[in-house]
């Protein structure tokens, strides 16, 4: 019975909520600014290609329109999206139109497939402008 004692006297010091609010932190705001700064550069990145804005964030309407719309790539490649291990591909072949059609060359594309939640924001908010001939 005394060797229980010294573990049922312990103070925590109060640490444990730093930790929970740290956690928080981290596994819910800090996502959730990064989901708001994509939309965000995506609303842009719809707005400057005649697009409505609210369709970036509406889920599968947004692909098609940025393949279809923004990208004027026929629709099989929205299709394609839909195959597995295919879409891996396509993704790259559509942000390196898109890119293209902003004016941004196959490196920003490639960016755009691997990093979106870096490069989307820099088009949207950027100085880049849309060219439907590009």
């Amino acid at each position: 019975m005394n060797l229980l004692l010294p573990l049922f006297a312990q103070d925590d010091g109060g640490g444990g909520a730093i930790v929970v609010l740290l956690s928080l932190f981290c596994m819910l705001i800090v996502p959730l600014a990064i989901l708001g700064v994509v939309l965000a550069g995506m609303w842009k990145v719809f707005e400057k290609a005649g697009q409505p804005g609210w369709a970036a964030i509406v889920p599968i309407y947004n692909t098609y329109v940025l393949v279809v719309e923004i990208a004027k790539m026929d629709i099989m490649w929205f299709v394609l999206l839909l195959v597995p291990c295919v879409q891996y591909v396509a993704v790259f072949v559509i942000m390196i139109k898109v890119a293209k059609k902003y004016g941004q060359g196959d490196g920003f594309g490639i960016g755009m497939a691997l990093l979106p939640f870096i490069f989307i924001p820099i088009l949207g908010f950027g100085s880049a402008r849309y060219n439907p001939s590009a």
